[in-house]
């Protein structure tokens, strides 16, 4: 029986967990600054037309490549090559963007300039997903960790910091307006494009003490040829249930038409900064309480259930708000549902998919596995910020032109489609056991075995190679955490 982790241990390993995990506040962050300010400097009619659109989906397509790219990176090259060099990029093109923003350029040139660095933006974001996330799940099941606290841990590194971080994009530029006043929104939208690059050197900094996770280290194919058929034989149906789900949350969570016309409702019109800005620190604060109350549940309820219940309590609120907006169009009451619909969301979906992807598939194709999950679900993202307009028309067919029930068109669909997630979640997605990890490496190199596929390669903890026969006897030891 090994003897319990001292106070210093646990707080290392709590560290080390939020080390790989926080750097996605970048991801909310970079996400939720692009849009409102630029407009109000330059003019709306310096720009063509739907340019803060083109930046976010260049954020996404950047996103995209990094979580493709630095999945493999991640298996093969290692979690920490990955995890640093993603800060790396994340805090030069965050630089970069306010410099650019605030350089002696045409508006055309400008908009280039933004388009680039936001794209080499969006590549270090999506690099996190596959190692920082990776990593950071791995580190759950470290020995100085609580089993019934290792699902909580990775949620408040992670999702957790997404959405404080949408909080905090929406209020940066809220206070930076107070400081420079309307005559200096230059300043004020450099200011709040350049502090992106804290969160990310902080994080990089962080990071340069840390090693490879153990689990890494003795389940890796980093120096072995992965047998991709064989993979996609085992893993291919949970891969796509897991996908088609974040697809669905990302798709919900993304689409602009929510914010804005209940923003628009509420304050009448008003296109006052300090109005708008001030309303959607509001409305993104309702993530929170989601994120939060989410991750002392997931430990009790485990991740399918957990988000299961989100999906369905989300798409509840979703068909009341439906089926009142027009009723209570100019009431708060439309505003406190929708706040509710936000924070379901996060209690569910928003807290669970990672989970989900990060411990139903094995260490040795696990930065791959998250990579394509996840990238799947930012073209969701993608889809959600320029499906408005077909959105808009499917919305009118629901009522005349000029009624306010033609804007429920996509809460309708937004809270069907949360019914579909829980669905394929419920028939697809297998429950999660704390220690997982450890027993989906055991069974995949069984079954690599089972298939003829020479394993002694794999690992590489110590400088030597770890067999399956010296797995269970880890798996079976005693250990004594203190939460």
């Amino acid at each position: 029986m090994s003897a319990a982790p001292s106070l210093k241990e646990r707080l290392r390993g709590v560290s080390l967990i939020f080390a790989c995990g926080t750097a996605l506040f970048s991801d909310g962050y970079g996400n939720g600054i692009i849009g409102s300010v630029l407009k109000r400097i330059y003019g709306t009619t310096a720009f063509p037309a739907n340019y803060s659109t083109t930046l976010n989906s260049v954020v996404f397509a950047g996103t995209i490549v990094g979580m493709l790219t630095f999945g493999w990176i991640s298996d093969k090259l290692g979690r920490k090559f990955g995890m640093m060099t993603a800060a790396g990029i994340v805090s030069f093109f965050s630089l970069l963007s306010a410099a650019s923003s605030g350089a002696n350029h045409s508006i055309r040139g400008l908009l280039a300039m933004l388009i680039t660095c936001r794209f080499f933006l969006g590549v270090g974001i999506g690099a996190e997903y596959p190692c920082g996330s990776v990593s950071c799940s791995e580190q759950t099941e470290g020995k100085s960790i609580a089993k019934n606290a290792q699902h909580r841990w990775f949620a408040l590194a992670t999702n957790c910091m997404i959405d404080l971080a949408f909080v905090v994009s929406a209020f940066v530029p809220l206070v930076l307006f107070w400081i420079f006043g309307e005559h200096h929104l230059r300043a004020a939208w450099r200011l709040s494009l350049g502090l992106g690059f804290i969160p990310a050197i902080l994080v990089f900094v962080w990071r340069l003490s840390m090693e490879e996770p153990e689990i890494y280290k003795k389940s890796s194919m980093k120096a072995v040829k992965i047998p991709y058929m064989l993979v996609l034989r085992r893993y291919g149906l949970r891969l796509a249930a897991i996908s088609i789900t974040w697809f669905i949350y990302d798709f919900i969570t993304y689409f602009g038409i929510y914010s804005s016309t209940i923003v628009d409702t509420i304050t009448g019109g008003d296109s006052s900064l300090t109005t708008v800005f001030g309303w959607n620190v509001v409305i993104n604060l309702f993530y929170m309480p989601g994120t939060i109350i989410g991750a002392f549940v997931i430990d009790y309820l485990g991740p399918k259930w957990t988000m299961i219940t989100g999906l369905l309590f989300q798409a509840f609120f979703g068909f009341i708000m439906s089926g009142l907006y027009e009723q209570y169009v100019f009431s708060h009451s439309v505003f406190v549902i929708y706040g509710i619909f936000l924070c379901f969301g996060e209690f569910g979906p928003g807290n669970n998919l990672g989970l989900l992807a990060s411990k139903s598939s094995p260490t040795a194709v696990r930065g791959q596995f998250y990579g394509v999950a996840a990238a799947i679900g930012k073209i969701g993202a993608f889809v959600g910020t320029w499906g408005e307009l077909r959105m808009l028309l499917f919305a009118f067919a629901f009522s005349k032109h000029g009624s306010d029930k033609g804007n429920t068109g996509p809460f309708w669909v937004g809270s069907g489609l949360a019914i579909l997630s829980a669905l394929i979640t419920f028939f697809f997605i297998a429950p999660l056991d704390h220690d997982g990890m450890a027993k989906e490496d055991l069974a995949f190199r069984e079954y690599l075995e089972a298939n003829g596929f020479d394993t002694a390669g794999m690992g590489f903890a110590d400088g030597t190679e770890t067999t399956t026969s010296s797995i269970p006897e880890e798996m079976n030891e005693k250990e004594q955490p203190v939460e």
